[in-house]
């Protein structure tokens, strides 16, 4: 007789003992997977000129230019907004600030990396009106169109966003006679 429980195929049987081939096959592809102590530590160096490591307490995080203190931080990953190229930065947001509306000459493709981040589109600031985008979450900002976006007072922690595009970014606000930054 067949077995017509959900997901059957996933369970093991316990009566079989260890002589079941199911048992035998698990513990043989388990065994196949441990490291064996001949190789362990035999690793070869990582060649810098084919692959370049930057660990978390090597990331240089900078106050981002014109911004208000303790509101955000730029890390240069690879390339630059500025440099013709592509270019990787993480951006961190605090609590409480946002940027004004503004827009982008090029795509800008953006990974929520941990915390919640706020995005709304329009040139209206509105941050009442801002949408959470939760770590793990995805934004793509269209050239050309105005948006802002930050973090919401009472947060419990900043955002930290990895963004991956082509540049001269070309950042322009929508309303240059208003502050870039806000408090909101």
């Amino acid at each position: 007789m067949v077995d017509q429980t959900p997901h059957a195929s996933l369970m093991l049987p316990f009566d079989g003992g260890l002589g079941s081939t199911r048992r035998r096959v698990l513990l043989t592809s388990l065994l196949a997977a441990l490291p064996l102590g001949w190789s362990a530590g035999r690793a070869e160096a990582i060649n810098s000129s084919e692959t370049q490591v930057s660990l978390a307490d090597q990331i240089k995080w900078t106050a981002w230019t014109s911004a208000p203190p303790h509101s955000a931080e730029m890390a240069t990953l690879f390339g630059g907004l500025d440099k013709p190229g592509e270019y990787v930065v993480l951006m961190r947001w605090y609590p409480g600030y946002m940027s004004a509306p503004h827009t982008y000459a090029t795509d800008r493709l953006c990974l929520v990396l941990s915390g919640t981040w706020w995005v709304n589109s329009g040139a209206d600031f509105d941050p009442n009106a801002t949408v959470p985008v939760p770590a793990g979450g995805f934004v793509r900002r269209v050239p050309h169109t105005p948006h802002y976006d930050g973090v919401r007072k009472g947060a419990k922690e900043p955002v930290v966003i990895g963004i991956f595009g082509m540049a001269p970014v070309e950042l322009k606000l929508v309303d240059p006679t208003k502050p870039a930054w806000r408090y909101a």
